[in-house]
């Protein structure tokens, strides 16, 4: 298991794809969040709407899809 920490745009679509990958294994929302929180990102629902965060460090790495909330 290796963090991915997101410092440009390809970095960025490498998490949103991990977090996708992982939407599609899990069987809630809640589920979702666990498995990601393994890779030490986290969930968090902002005005513009899901975004996923390092859990270390805090800051913003992408944004999630619409269609995709939690």
């Amino acid at each position: 298991m290796s963090v991915i920490q997101a410092s440009d745009a390809f970095m960025a679509a490498q998490v949103l794809d991990l977090v996708l990958s992982e939407r599609r294994k899990a069987l809630s929302p809640r589920e979702w969040k666990h498995r990601l929180a393994g890779y030490g990102y986290n969930l968090m629902q902002s005005d513009e709407g899901v975004v996923v965060t390092s859990i270390r460090t805090g800051t913003q790495v992408c944004a999630v899809p619409g269609e995709m909330s939690v």
